[in-house]
């Protein structure tokens, strides 16, 4: 291993998915005399978290904030819905179940991670990266595999989080456009409002990197923080007694509930790039990890929302529970506003996922070597550009987005981390018993359920809006 430590040259460059092939050079080098690295066994001596290198680390607060606002999204008013789907009693289990699987696939990715960069002598590495070198040093079969593992993850992430980028500037429309209805007493244009978004979402995507976008994630957690205790608020008042409510709900309305809440919950693509921003990424995991606490305060928000919601509004309990509001108050009014605010300030999160995908794409051609800055920018310009065009072509996106959610989240959430951990540990072994995998058999049990039942119920919402 050279002795020089690898250098972060930029953000974007230790942000998110990258290509390995591109930016190796400037991570880590292996030579002939690095027998240890070049065979992929452990180099005790390289300790990666010290040799990292960031220009603008982030604190573990911060990591926090990021990964509260990447969990806390528009799913979780979704919740009740859920629970009507589970029942009262079933649902809070359940949910703990589903987030611990979530949670666990999210761990072993980063357990993986930092298990690989003693092997590889790089310092950080995106979920694309831990999925090539993972088969790449792995056993014998599974290194052909390695480009292959890169591309399913890279194109499954962009995929997923560009698309979800246009359902953000649909639903951040649809807040405002019903509050403006509303009080206008006539019905205001979804799609312009839409392009009326456009400015203030460039503008956002201007942010040069995670650690300024902190603060943005802050202010969005507050929105966030006081639409949902507005909406505790209604769902405490006069609240029906528990008989009332079901407290198991029939085994074939279950699949409802696990599609709804694991694609709630998810967000494995935001996982390494927040490890790989942090100035101390050995508390990332842990028992008292700061994975482990963000996502322990995220099951939490979710089960008091789902099961206060269903106790509320029973049987006429909606797919989105700011819908079941009485919508002449004031406040029932404000919570769709900030809502709407807590969801644009969240687009520049979703959006630099898609962003350093295609920025590491392109940005050895001669023209953006030479102005590297200027055409960041204009990526980032047609990109949003791009995703609001979408979104205005094809308002009802959020189904199709769902869809895309449940292949993708399901396949990269689930089902990915278990065999990469597999790969990773092959020759050190899976435990007394092999009980890791045992335990991997559950998830893969769990990422199939998720994914023939998610896309089943995208799909039917798609042909119940194209039919209606």
């Amino acid at each position: 291993m050279t002795d020089k430590a690898p250098v972060a040259t930029t953000e974007l460059e230790t942000f998110l998915p990258q290509d390995g092939s591109i930016t190796n050079g400037n991570k880590y080098k292996v030579t002939k005399e690095d027998p240890e690295a070049a065979n992929g066994a452990l180099n005790h001596d390289f300790d990666p978290f010290k040799a990292r290198v960031l220009d603008h680390p982030v604190s573990d607060c911060d990591t926090l904030t990021h990964l509260l606002k990447a969990s806390l999204g528009t799913g979780i008013l979704a919740m009740p819905a859920a629970f009507m789907s589970a029942g009262l009693v079933v649902g809070i289990f359940a949910t703990i179940i589903v987030a611990i699987i979530c949670t666990h696939c999210s761990y072993i990715l980063v357990v993986c991670a930092h298990e690989l960069y003693k092997r590889s002598g790089k310092t950080v590495m995106s979920f694309a990266d831990v999925a090539e070198e993972s088969c790449r040093r792995g056993p014998k079969w599974s290194k052909p595999f390695a480009y292959a593992a890169r591309q399913i993850v890279l194109q499954g992430i962009f995929v997923t989080y560009f698309t979800t980028c246009s359902c953000y500037a649909v639903i951040v429309a649809k807040n405002f456009e019903q509050v403006a209805s509303h009080y206008m007493g006539a019905e205001v244009s979804l799609r312009l409002i839409i392009a009326i978004l456009l400015i203030p979402l460039i503008i956002l995507s201007y942010i040069p990197n995670l650690k300024y976008l902190a603060p943005v994630s802050m202010v969005a957690n507050v929105f966030m923080a006081v639409g949902l205790g507005i909406t505790f608020y209604y769902l405490v008042s006069d609240i029906p007694p528990i008989t009332e409510r079901r407290l198991v709900s029939p085994i074939s309305t279950f699949p409802v509930f696990f599609s709804i809440t694991i694609f709630a919950i998810e967000a494995i693509g935001v996982v390494m790039p927040l490890e790989n921003n942090m100035e101390t990424p050995q508390h990332f995991v842990g028992i008292c990890g700061v994975l482990n606490q963000g996502m322990s305060g995220v099951t939490l928000i979710y089960i008091f929302l789902g099961f206060l919601g269903y106790l509320k509004y029973g049987d006429e309990t909606l797919g989105s529970i700011t819908l079941n509001l009485e919508p002449g108050d004031y406040a029932a009014q404000a919570v769709k506003i900030l809502i709407a605010l807590a969801v644009f300030c969240t687009f520049g999160l979703q959006f630099y996922v898609a962003l350093d995908i295609v920025w590491n794409g392109i940005k050895d051609y001669d023209t953006c070597r030479k102005f590297p800055t200027i055409a960041n920018y204009i990526l980032r310009t047609v990109l949003v550009t791009l995703s609001v065009v979408i979104a205005i072509a094809v308002p009802t996106i959020t189904p199709f987005v769902s869809l895309i959610g449940a292949f993708c989240f399901s396949i990269l959430g689930l089902l990915v981390p278990v065999f990469l951990e597999i790969i990773t540990f092959w020759d050190k072994g899976f435990g007394k018993y092999n009980w890791k995998i045992w335990k991997n058999v559950v998830v893969v049990i769990a990422g199939i359920f998720a994914l023939v039942f998610g896309s089943k119920s995208a799909i039917e919402d798609i042909a119940t809006i194209y039919t209606t």
